[in-house]
């Protein structure tokens, strides 16, 4: 490798980052990561800090797993690459199907397609939601609905179905047929309800009024996060995913839940479905897949919708979509690793405890410092805080103070993640009561200095 020296000169010279401008990172070169351990990262200039961003959502078993390590390095020497487009298949790509079907068999989940990690999970929940209703002789059914505020990778189809407008005016125009619900955010939202239960009926009531004026036989899925994560961790009424899971099936609408973040543990539960009670149609999965350790996704099928396509006699279930590394041989070795290090260590319990842990403190913070608007969270490690100029009037703070505090909170042991005015934190499902307090003290320091 480099020596620093040369790192620093050729930060972000010659590679642009995702999520943010070439320039902004020309001006302001990003924290080059070094190392890592645990569940703490080391900068070059040997900072060391918790990670409460765990990597993007997805380092669930922190930095230092072996058993993940030494399984994607075995396979490395045994076969590094082979493909699983339909003819030929590989050991690792078996047994990781197996295992990903049994870790979502409660949640009714009966097939698994690989990909390269969310976006693709998406990509393909959305292209075979369409496939499935042509095989059954509804080729009417071509449209989307999904919920404002929602994050759905950055295709052209998941981009499509987002709720936040930073992922959409710069590409417009984007997929025709996609329509928006209004976001379980009680904080902020058109009917200036902060009643979660009450919000939950207006959302389903706006989904029945959108599928009348549509048509439910131009439909063919819903799509939603079981807690919105990167729109700023917003957390729905417990009756929200029930009831449109319920206007869904009465549609003949199928339900896709976006397990991207929330699968995995970290909502405390294996799945995001599963903590409402809801099984849904299809999950489009990644991140935790494999801790982050390999680039990794897989949307699944319920077993109803795999029927449809097995059992298809007209020959129109060819599934002509995939990519180069779906069921890569060392993804798929990470994928079944990883998958057993989850259950052996049982993350979704220290998830469901540390959680609580960071949302109650964070409520506290909330006492202290009237920037603090509102505090979302206390399901699992996921964890929004947004900051405002001015309670009364709730507007966003300005992002050069965000990156302030931002920065402060680093220098005082904690790395947290902007989303426009909201901190978000999800760190790895492995981390230490003690080490949830250091974030809490960084964060109090970064608020302590606007």
């Amino acid at each position: 490798m480099k020596d620093d020296n040369f790192l620093k000169e050729n930060n972000a010279r010659h590679m642009w980052h995702p999520m943010g401008a070439p320039g902004d990172s020309l001006e302001h070169p990003p924290t080059i990561i070094k190392s890592a351990h645990g569940v703490k990262i080391t900068d070059l200039d040997g900072a060391e800090v918790v990670d409460a961003v765990g990597g993007l959502w997805c380092v669930n078993l922190g930095y230092s797993n072996d058993v993940v390590k030494d399984a994607i390095a075995k396979q490395l020497y045994e076969l590094p690459y082979y493909s699983a487009f339909a003819g030929t298949s590989n050991p690792t790509a078996i047994e990781a199907s197996y295992a990903v079907r049994e870790f979502f068999k409660d949640d009714g989940m009966g097939r698994v397609f690989f990909t390269s990690g969310g976006s693709d999970s998406v990509e393909t929940c959305l292209r075979l939601a369409r496939q499935y209703h042509r095989i059954k002789g509804e080729p009417t059914r071509t449209k989307f609905l999904s919920l404002k505020k929602g994050y759905h990778g950055t295709h052209f189809g998941g981009a499509s179905v987002n709720g936040n407008n930073r992922f959409r005016i710069a590409y417009e125009p984007l997929l025709p047929g996609c329509f928006h619900l209004p976001s379980p955010y009680t904080y902020r939202n058109p009917f200036n309800e902060t009643d979660p239960a009450v919000l939950a009926q207006l959302i389903a009531q706006a989904m029945e009024d959108e599928i009348n004026f549509q048509g439910a036989n131009t439909i063919a899925a819903f799509i939603m996060e079981p807690i919105q994560g990167a729109g700023g961790v917003i957390v729905p009424h417990e009756s929200l995913m029930p009831l449109l899971r319920e206007i869904c099936t009465r549609h003949g609408i199928l339900m896709i839940s976006d397990e991207v973040i929330t699968g995995f543990g970290r909502t405390g539960h294996w799945s995001g479905a599963r903590h409402w009670g809801v099984q849904p149609d299809m999950m489009s999965t990644a991140k935790g897949i494999t801790s982050g350790y390999f680039p990794v996704g897989a949307a699944l099928m319920s077993e109803a919708v795999a029927d449809v396509f097995e059992k298809d006699t007209k020959g129109e279930a060819g599934i002509f979509h995939g990519y180069t590394y779906s069921a890569h041989p060392v993804g798929a070795a990470a994928v079944t690793a990883t998958l057993s290090e989850t259950l052996r260590l049982d993350t979704k319990t220290n998830a469901a405890a540390r959680g609580t842990q960071l949302y109650q403190g964070a409520l506290k913070l909330a006492e202290k410092y009237d920037i603090i608007g509102d505090v979302r969270g206390g399901h699992g490690l996921m964890t929004g805080i947004e900051i405002v100029s001015d309670k009364a009037s709730k507007a966003a703070m300005d992002m050069p103070t965000m990156k302030r505090i931002h920065k402060a909170a680093y220098d005082a042991g904690a790395m947290v993640r902007l989303g426009g005015n909201n901190i978000l934190m999800s760190p790895p499902l492995t981390i230490s009561e003690a080490e949830i307090d250091t974030v809490l003290s960084a964060l109090d320091v970064g608020f302590g200095s606007v």
